[in-house]
């Protein structure tokens, strides 16, 4: 197998955690949305604004279409930060069951324990 052009990068995320090349192309996709998100949310609002001319809205839809892909919210997938998994992912903990399973038992999550009833 091919080295994939992503792993040479990073070994280590931000946060600290080994992650996969799926990971960190994810990461790489919601650092480029931070970046441009509020000059995306200026040409929506122009080119949504009905009071304004339709020449000036139509430019604002143009560079909304050429904006990259990985600045729309809509192209990143919540993924386990320690197993790349895209399926089974809590939200909140950013982990996929079975690593949420091993680390709440571990007490590695704060408030978080076996259920017992």
């Amino acid at each position: 197998m091919f080295p994939t052009p992503l792993l040479h990068l990073a070994k280590k995320s931000p946060i600290g955690i080994f992650i996969n090349a799926r990971v960190l192309r994810d990461q790489m996709k919601r650092e480029a949305f931070a970046e441009n998100e509020q000059l995306r949310q200026a040409l929506r609002y122009i080119s949504q604004n009905t009071t304004l001319p339709p020449r000036q809205r139509a430019h604002a839809q143009l560079q909304l279409t050429t904006m990259h892909a990985h600045t729309r919210s809509t192209q990143f997938k919540n993924r386990c930060i320690v197993g790349g998994k895209g399926r089974g992912v809590f939200r909140d903990f950013r982990m996929g069951r079975y690593q949420f399973r091993l680390n709440a038992l571990a007490g590695n999550l704060p408030g978080v324990k076996k259920a017992s009833w």
